[in-house]
């Protein structure tokens, strides 16, 4: 979709961005950034970390300005087209609200790929983020660039109203929300479960209702939108997937920075991963005590468990690699990247254990 600016429309968009100003003789670049979340949420909490090191580390020569919830934009489709004709400059996105644009970055939603906090950072840390950077920019005109990965809410487990789910087979009948994407239903149904696609505000209410019986999230998200009054009892700490945040610029203002300043946007954006990659561990804890509180029940799978989760989830692998564009070549540059980064790992094991 992005593609298909026309040249006068995007020229006319860079004419006018707010980009660049002078106002008061010593800002250079003003960076509009957008997150479609709240002071709460980890989205935040990376902008707050990216905005002090990009003033400070331009001397003031970039400023940064946050727009938190819909100001700007509501959706993920209207936001990265903001982002692609420049009224926006940087915006964060899940993988399922830039699904529709760039329907291969659903990669990190597929299920059981990375074990780990430290697999998964390390992952998102390196190659791996270039190779998705280098086929958005050219599915995008050369107008959207992915900044850098971060995480939107720690890991995402099963949880619902009825009962504790121990492997696939307590999960058959079991009515989950998915989001509005191909890839999450195809989860939910290989597990035996039956899939609703519901907007995320609407989810407390489905719950409530009993429109869906589950969801699969993070916990600060279950407890942040108070699921446990909806019903949601039961949590199954899965982690099938690392809750990815996609942060994307607009790339005719990136590069219209000079390299100095474009070196101070890249470490900002370093900066804003790590506070990310931090924040939902700190925020879980108590998170995760309020839920015992309130009568919840938490259980976590044996590894054998676990196994099962994964086998009963493997033809999601298949569907994605037939059916999603790109699809193919993303799974093989992310497996290959756990692989290196498992393998790497295992050294540091063997030499920290002894």
């Amino acid at each position: 979709m992005l593609k298909h600016l026309t040249k006068v429309a995007a020229t006319a968009a860079l004419l006018a961005t707010p980009f660049a100003a002078w106002a008061d003789g010593h800002t250079e670049f003003t960076i509009r950034a957008t997150a479609n979340s709240n002071e709460n949420d980890e989205d935040y909490d990376g902008l707050v970390v990216f905005k002090n090191y990009v003033e400070a580390a331009s001397n003031g020569r970039i400023a940064v300005e946050l727009f938190i919830g819909t100001q700007l934009c509501a959706t993920g489709a209207e936001c990265l087209e903001g982002v692609s004709e420049g009224s926006i400059d940087v915006y964060i996105s899940t993988s399922g609200g830039a699904a529709g644009i760039f329907p291969y970055v659903q990669v990190l939603d597929l299920p059981y790929l990375m074990s780990s906090d430290r697999v998964a950072e390390a992952v998102l840390s390196g190659d791996f983020v270039r190779t998705m950077r280098d086929k958005a920019l050219e599915d995008s005109g050369n107008t959207v660039r992915l900044m850098t990965i971060g995480n939107t809410g720690g890991w995402r487990n099963f949880a619902n109203t009825e009962r504790r789910v121990t492997g696939p087979a307590d999960m058959a009948g079991l009515k989950l929300r998915t989001v509005v994407a191909d890839l999450p239903v195809q989860l939910v149904e290989a597990m035996g479960a039956s899939a609703t696609p519901i907007p995320w505000p609407e989810l407390f209410t489905s719950l409530q209702t009993g429109v869906v019986e589950g969801t699969a999230n993070g916990i600060t998200d279950i407890m942040g939108m108070k699921f446990p009054d909806a019903g949601l009892q039961y949590l199954t700490l899965d982690g099938h997937s690392y809750m990815g945040a996609l942060w994307w610029m607009n790339n005719d203002n990136f590069m219209a920075m000079p390299e100095d300043l474009r070196r101070v946007v890249v470490d900002g954006f370093s900066a804003l991963q790590q506070a990310t990659f931090a924040s939902p561990k700190r925020k879980s804890i108590e998170a995760y005590e309020a839920f015992v509180e309130g009568g919840g029940d938490i259980y976590v799978p044996s590894p054998e468990e676990k196994a099962a989760f994964a086998e009963a989830a493997a033809p999601v692998n298949a569907w994605f690699r037939e059916n999603v564009d790109g699809g193919s070549e993303m799974l093989d540059a992310l497996q290959a990247a756990v692989a290196e980064v498992e393998a790497e790992l295992a050294e540091d094991y063997a030499a920290d254990l002894n």
